[in-house]
This record gives structure tokens, sequence and C-alpha cells, in this order.
């Protein structure tokens, strides 16, 4: 049987495991560890797509294509909107729009633009800082985007609420608009330019092909898992540690 102070060391490393792999848990590839194709502009060519209706979660789509489009590029940050706190969503009916991703991409990539800003999503919108002004460059900002994505496949929503930050990601399908009446009149647009900011400066994609050309990192995680093994190991070692009665 392990001594005291050794479980007592377990537990202690497994809990730093658990911390270090959390605080890393968003870990993005270096800049030599990025896919070429990540370095391309996104591409968007007119589209001979019909708008079409579709149904899901009881609630009736109207979609309308403006663009076919293909986004190849690093996921910097994400918001699904199956989030507890996501009340917009649930409010406005929306459930085509199952995840967004903040995607870097072009000259940003290639330059390693990504490696000095941090970034965090909430709802609808991606937040960007830096420390660096040349970072700022336009150049890199607008090799960035916060892409709604919508779709009606299960098969495709589990792979896309499946993507990690720091997945390299290639993202085939048109640029739409889409509306409900379900109670109330809905409509959201899409950005057709990659020069816009602010409002309405996000690319609303409805999905037909999605795929993780690169996997995140993993050693968060399984830094993670290590951490969480240890810990449960030494709850069990201290549980079995014999009773030692107090005079």
């Amino acid at each position: 049987m392990l001594q005291t102070r050794h479980v007592h060391t377990l537990l202690l490393a497994g809990l730093l495991g658990i911390a270090a792999g959390w605080w890393h848990r968003g870990a993005l590839p270096a800049r030599p560890q990025l896919a070429p194709a990540t370095m391309s502009e996104p591409v968007q060519t007119p589209t001979n797509t019909p708008a079409f209706t579709t149904r899901v979660g009881q609630v009736d789509y109207r979609v309308t294509p403006r663009y076919d489009y293909e986004l190849v590029g690093l996921v910097v940050s994400r918001h699904d909107s199956d989030a507890w706190w996501d009340w917009i969503h649930a409010a406005s009916n929306d459930h085509l729009n199952v995840v967004d991703l903040c995607v870097v991409w072009g000259a940003n990539a290639a330059a390693g633009a990504y490696e000095r800003m941090a970034f965090s999503s909430g709802q609808f919108v991606c937040y960007v800082s830096t420390d660096d002004a040349d970072t700022w460059r336009p150049e890199y900002v607008r090799a960035l985007s916060n892409n709604h994505l919508l779709t009606d496949s299960p098969r495709i929503a589990r792979l896309l609420r499946g993507v990690r930050v720091g997945d390299q990601i290639r993202l085939r399908g048109s640029l739409v608009e889409y509306a409900h009446n379900a109670g109330f009149a809905f409509f959201r647009g899409t950005s057709t330019s990659r020069d816009d900011t602010g409002n309405g400066a996000c690319e609303t994609i409805f999905v037909r092909e999605a795929s993780v050309l690169q996997p995140a990192p993993a050693w968060p995680r399984w830094l993670s898992r290590l951490g969480w093994a240890m810990l449960l190991l030494g709850l069990v070692l201290l549980w079995k540690q014999p009773h030692q009665a107090r005079d």
C-alpha cells in the first residue's frame, strides 16, 4: 500500500493535470503545422441552386442561396447553439443554425498572425483581441470570419458539433438567407464580402459537405484524461488507507 504522502502527491498531480489540460484545451497548431489549403481565400461563385424549404425542429424554413461557397481554414473559436445559456436561438425558433465557427484563413494563416491573437465566441459573434499593433493589419483582420453554419442533415450536424478549436476544416455549401414564420416573422441574411465588418459581416452557410483536414492537437485532452485517472486512483487509494485512531 502506498504511503499517505504518496497518495496525496498522486491526487495533486491529477488535479494539476486536469487544470493544465483545461487551460490548454483551445491550443492552436503552430503556423508550420497548417495545411497549405488553409492559406487560400474562400471561394465564392454564382449559384444556380433555387430557393428551397426544409423542416427542422418542427419549424419550416425557407432558404435562399446567394452564392456557392467553399471555406478552408483553422477553427479558432466556436459556439454551439444548444448551449444552455444561448437564449437567442431558442427565442428565435432557430434550429437550423447548429453551430458558429470562427475561422482564420488566407493571409492570417500564412503569416501565423492568429498566434498573436486571442479569440472567444458569443451568440452570433466572434471576439478578437491582441496586444501586438502590427497584428491589426487589414490583411490579417479580414482573413478571419464568424460563420453561422446551417444544416438539415443529422449526420452533418453531428460532425459540425464535434468540430473542436484547433481543427483545420473544409466546408462546402452555399451562402444563404433563411426565414420562417413559426409564430413570428424571422429572417437572417449573410455577408457576401470578406471586407465588411460589424453587424451583418458574418457568413451564413448552408453546409452540404464538411470534413476535418487535420484535427486539433490532442495532448491537452490526453493530459486532462490522465489527470482524471490519477485523481480517481488517488481517491480510491486514499479510501483504502488504514484508519488511524486518534487518542
